[in-house]
């Protein structure tokens, strides 16, 4: 669909990219809204507290979207059935590939690898480690206000729940940020390339990752910590960090493969190149 045309590459991750956002902004304002176990009240019960309420909810909540998007894709998806689009039955298609196509598109994949240049390397490895430095941000960063900002502990007391809720805001902005990032990036592109942006991009994840260890630093310093809800700065210094963070995660989505597709044309491989 995309051809040669990296310029329509980037922007279809764009587009992706700004979807992916508005999903978790939704995602993100059902976690931090607390009164959820009000909607479905019995998911309230005398073994399920409010916190785990909440939780529940947030899950039946999300069996009702997958099951109403489903049955959207489901009806708008015109699809023609192989039987009679004069195509092979599964079982004869199966039956006619060998038993090592497996084994061989494995070895065609691997041996790409051997005309892939410095510049593909160079961006594969800071990708690689672009997402190292991510996923322990996804997944510990709303424990992080409940614990270090906060000073809760889960199921002891109100602190813990609020520093996940107040997490679930700052993601929630994150995305806004990201969906934001995702229609700008192509006019972006043009005035700075994409490689000074992903650059840069990579310099601002750094700071603000060393932000949140400056922030929980200071945050154990004055003493609040265990006793009493965090100051205002704080709760704002840590918001500003999910904020900023929302322009590297737009551009983690979309020019790692926008750039591997401009430098891999050359190659004859992928997509670009010839069948």
């Amino acid at each position: 669909m995309l051809g040669k045309d990296h310029r329509r590459t980037r922007v279809a991750n764009a587009y992706y990219s700004l979807f992916m956002a508005i999903g978790n902004i939704l995602g993100y304002t059902t976690g931090s809204y607390s009164g959820w176990y009000k909607v479905f009240a019995l998911a309230l019960t005398p073994a399920c507290n409010i916190s785990c309420a909440n939780l529940k909810s947030a899950l039946f909540l999300d069996i009702i979207f997958i099951a109403v998007t489903t049955y959207i894709s489901i009806v708008a998806a015109k699809e023609v059935p192989l039987s009679s689009s004069g195509a092979l039955p599964v079982e004869e298609a199966a039956a006619g590939e060998s038993g090592t196509a497996g084994e061989a598109f494995l070895w065609q994949l691997f041996g790409t690898f051997r005309y892939f240049s410095t510049p593909i390397w160079t961006i594969l490895t800071v990708n690689a480690l672009r997402w190292i430095g991510w996923f322990p941000f996804l997944l510990f960063d709303t424990d992080w206000m409940g614990r270090e900002i906060y000073g809760g502990e889960p199921n002891e007391g109100p602190n813990h729940d609020t520093g996940v809720r107040m997490g679930a805001l700052g993601l929630l902005l994150n995305s806004v940020v990201l969906g934001v990032t995702s229609v700008l990036l192509e006019r972006l592109c043009r005035k700075r390339g994409p490689g000074f942006l992903w650059g840069i991009s990579n310099i601002l994840m750094a700071v603000c990752f060393i932000s949140m260890l400056v922030v929980t630093y200071v945050a154990n310093n004055i003493g609040y910590v265990g006793k009493d809800l965090p100051p205002t700065g704080i709760v704002i210094a840590s918001l500003i960090i999910f904020i900023v963070l929302g322009f590297p995660h737009a551009i983690t989505y979309s020019f790692p493969y926008a750039l591997i597709s401009t430098h891999i044309q050359s190659l004859g491989l992928g997509h670009c190149g010839q069948d």
